[in-house]
């Protein structure tokens, strides 16, 4: 959907905003890569940077230097682009250990976390919202440079439904299974679904108040609706609904088959590897490990740590960046760093952080060495990721 961003503001640019504004549009309009913008903090830069995205109308990612900023300029970017879809992305733990090993005391700490909901709906909004129109701003915090699963195949995997399309309900039954959505009678949440006679009832990933409803007959399409979970009174009649994947690691049939193959062939040359070594600890202990992984992934889908195997999903060699939140945007998307002078240099250090952990799981055979390429991008690849960027500073 072709949408246009129309700022709402009773305010009107005064001072240095209108020459600032028309300076940096002007540098965009002419190809300039890298531009900044410098005020004092009170000086109305997030307005301007409004009347950029506006003027400009192209998809835009704000990256901020920690969730609490992004979420103050996500609702201050909401006032001014009530009409447009201004959506959150940031780390979904509300707390988090990772997953490490100590070889001088021989201890592995599993990975620990609990997961924010909200949040994860919020991600999910996100990266339907990029899939569906242009009029879209993503405030994000640091952490979208971690890996994510390839688009492609999550817009790929989108669900189309329209009245009057035909469609034989158990196929679209066991392809809402396949997304990773999960049948529930009772209790009716996001990622799930049920069905009632020849009402489907499905409750997106992306939502949390609204639910869309599919009156079928026979495999027939008849009504398609939005409805209040809370009350099941119909809000909006649909001429069209999109089902995005509820997990961001979802690949078709043929796909998993050919990534089942390819994690049980380096499983074997790395448990050789041990073996070579006289390493046999280390090679039952990652036989076992991968074995049972391999086990869940082919009956559900999905197992603990499927972000280690991320390579084999996105179809990567070794080594190779992995798909983050820029790659779910046009290659036309403006990219804006906020409080660039805190932001740029995390956005530096994530990536040698990330390697001296990983070390470990992978030489005591915790890990295979493709847990080595779940990890966020290292500068120069997310230099390599924007056509143009404006950095805010004060």
């Amino acid at each position: 959907m072709e949408g246009k961003f129309e700022l709402v503001s009773s305010y009107r640019p005064c001072g240095d905003q209108p020459q600032a504004i028309d300076k940096l549009c002007e540098g965009l309009e002419d190809g300039l890569r890298t531009q900044v913008l410098l005020g004092v903090t009170g000086s109305g830069k997030t307005y301007t940077m409004a009347n950029v995205i506006a003027r400009m109308n192209r998809p835009t990612l704000v990256i901020a230097h920690n969730k609490t900023l992004a979420a103050q300029l996500c609702n201050e970017f909401k006032e001014f682009f009530p009409h447009n879809r201004v959506e959150y992305f940031v780390s979904y733990y509300d707390y988090y250990r990772p997953e490490a090993y100590i070889p001088s005391t021989d201890v592995y700490i599993e990975k620990d976390m609990s997961l924010n909901d909200e949040i994860d709906k919020l991600r999910h909004s996100a990266t339907a919202s990029l899939g569906e129109r242009r009029d879209v701003i993503v405030v994000a915090s640091v952490s979208c440079i971690y890996g994510l699963g390839a688009p492609q195949e999550y817009f790929a995997q989108m669900i189309s439904l329209r009245p009057g399309m035909v469609i034989d309900r158990d196929d679209l039954l066991d392809r809402l299974v396949k997304l990773q959505y999960k049948r529930a009678e009772y209790d009716f949440v996001r990622a799930t679904f049920r069905v009632r006679g020849d009402r489907l009832e499905i409750f997106p990933a992306s939502n949390s108040n609204t639910a869309i409803l599919v009156e079928m007959y026979g495999d027939e399409i008849e009504g398609l609706y939005e409805e209040d979970v809370t009350t099941n009174k119909i809000v909006n009649e649909l001429e069209h609904a999109a089902i995005f994947p509820a997990s961001h690691y979802v690949v078709g049939d043929e796909r998993m088959e050919k990534t089942l193959g390819r994690i049980r062939a380096d499983m074997i040359e790395e448990c050789n590897a041990f073996k070579e070594q006289n390493k046999l600890l280390e090679e039952q202990r990652l036989r076992e490990r991968v074995n049972y992984d391999l086990e869940m992934l082919r009956e559900i889908g999905y197992c603990s740590g499927i972000e280690n195997y991320s390579r084999y999903f996105d179809g990567r060699q070794p080594g190779e960046p992995p798909f983050t939140l820029l790659d779910y945007f046009p290659k036309d998307f403006l990219l804006f760093i906020d409080e660039s002078h805190m932001t740029l240099p995390q956005l530096r250090a994530m990536y040698a952080g990330d390697v001296a952990r990983k070390k470990n799981l992978v030489d005591y055979g915790f890990r295979l060495k493709s847990a080595y390429d779940n990890r966020p991008l290292n500068f120069e690849e997310f230099n390599s990721r924007f056509t143009q960027m404006i950095c805010v500073s004060a």
